[in-house]
């Protein structure tokens, strides 16, 4: 089983920025793909960013320019820099990670979630 943990949310004024750390932790032999993905209150969850071994990234058209995700291979850990917030990236963020356990069994795992709030 793995666990992802994430931290960092919080509330932020437009135009701010805040930093969303992820950490994954259990019995990991590697992790393929590591992903932020967010859902706003009555919507559905949607990807905001996603980063592969050994390092290509994807973005959600939204959160080009403003947005870099991040990993630390080392310490399982995946990042969310977000800049230039706008009320409408106002969500809960989810981490999610897939990879390989120690006996080769693939796994797909959820954080429970952090909020990000952009209001002034």
């Amino acid at each position: 089983q793995v666990h992802l943990v994430e931290s960092g949310g919080g509330l932020v004024q437009p135009g701010g920025s805040l930093r969303l750390s992820c950490s994954a932790s259990g019995s990991i032999f590697s992790i393929s793909r590591m992903g932020w993905y967010r859902q706003a209150p009555g919507k559905g969850r949607e990807l905001v960013a996603v980063i592969w071994v050994p390092g290509s990234t994807d973005y959600a058209d939204s959160v080009k320019g403003r947005f870099t995700i991040s990993r630390d291979d080392a310490k399982n850990m995946v990042f969310l820099q977000m800049n230039s917030l706008k009320p409408e990236d106002t969500a809960v963020y989810y981490c999610n990670a897939a990879g390989q356990m120690n006996w080769g069994t693939d796994f797909g795992s959820w954080g429970q979630g952090t909020q990000v709030t952009v209001s002034s």
